[in-house]
């Protein structure tokens, strides 16, 4: 079993018990303690987990995380308008990532007359892509987040990992100095192999994500190559995307 695959599993089995020690991590998955503490580090670097005496917890939220259906009606007409500007770096015959984030799905609704190869774990994306005639759909089977209607697990992880893409469209809860970062971990680590398979990575973030920091990051600022947000953003922002070499595009209403 590979670490990440090791990870999820650490990150479902604190789900249903809520702790974990070293001794059921080497017992679980056949490694040795060295490779169990090595697990915990990285999960707590990443803000996934928070480590105890001889094992680890799962952190508690800083604040309430939207439903999806609730996130669906915040700032839409913004994410209309970047999702518009996204699916026009789309073209005939392109391989594209979309993850489950809503404003991934603004830009979803704007490739139905696409010729192109689409991937994504998101109930609602693939919903709205079938009704697109020339697009081929392939949907990540896994573990069904209800909430967020999501994929997510080992198995998603490793079936993106078989796909090699041009573009992948990546949504974020928040862009800072410390890279992008999500509310839920395992929606990042699909994010962070979804973006490792791609030639090309855009973030669609609104512009209240910019200065945001949530517990999980699940890519440095220059995993991406481009960002595109609803308004300019505060010229320190613009600065640091600029020295991480992040292009920035505005969609103008």
């Amino acid at each position: 079993m590979y670490q990440e695959e090791r990870m999820l599993a650490i990150l479902d089995y604190l789900k249903k018990h809520e702790r974990i020690s070293v001794e059921q991590i080497c017992d679980l998955f056949l490694v040795s303690r060295d490779t169990a503490r090595r697990d915990l580090v990285k999960l707590e670097e990443e803000g996934a987990v928070t480590r105890t005496r001889g094992g680890a917890v799962l952190p508690q939220l800083r604040h309430e995380i939207k439903s999806y259906q609730d996130r669906l009606n915040v700032v839409s007409e913004e994410k209309q308008r970047i999702g518009k500007k996204a699916a026009t770096f789309v073209t005939d015959g392109d391989v594209v990532i979309l993850d489950a984030s809503t404003t991934v799905q603004a830009c979803a609704e704007f490739l139905l007359d696409k010729q192109a190869t689409v991937i994504t774990n998101s109930i609602h994306q693939a919903d709205i892509l079938s009704n697109g005639e020339l697009l081929n759909i392939h949907l990540l089977g896994g573990k069904l987040e209800k909430d967020h209607r999501f994929l997510y697990g080992s198995a998603v992880v490793e079936k993106v990992s078989s796909y090699n893409a041009d573009i992948a469209f990546i949504g974020v809860v928040g862009i800072s100095e410390q890279g992008l970062t999500i509310a839920h971990e395992e929606d990042g680590m699909v994010k962070r192999k979804m973006i490792e398979q791609s030639n090309y990575v855009i973030a669609l973030a609104d512009s209240s994500k910019f200065g945001r920091s949530e517990f999980f990051r699940f890519a440095k600022l220059e995993d991406v190559d481009l960002i595109i947000t609803d308004k300019t953003p505060d010229q320190h922002v613009e600065q640091m995307l600029d020295a991480h070499h992040v292009k920035l595009i505005i969609a103008e209403k």
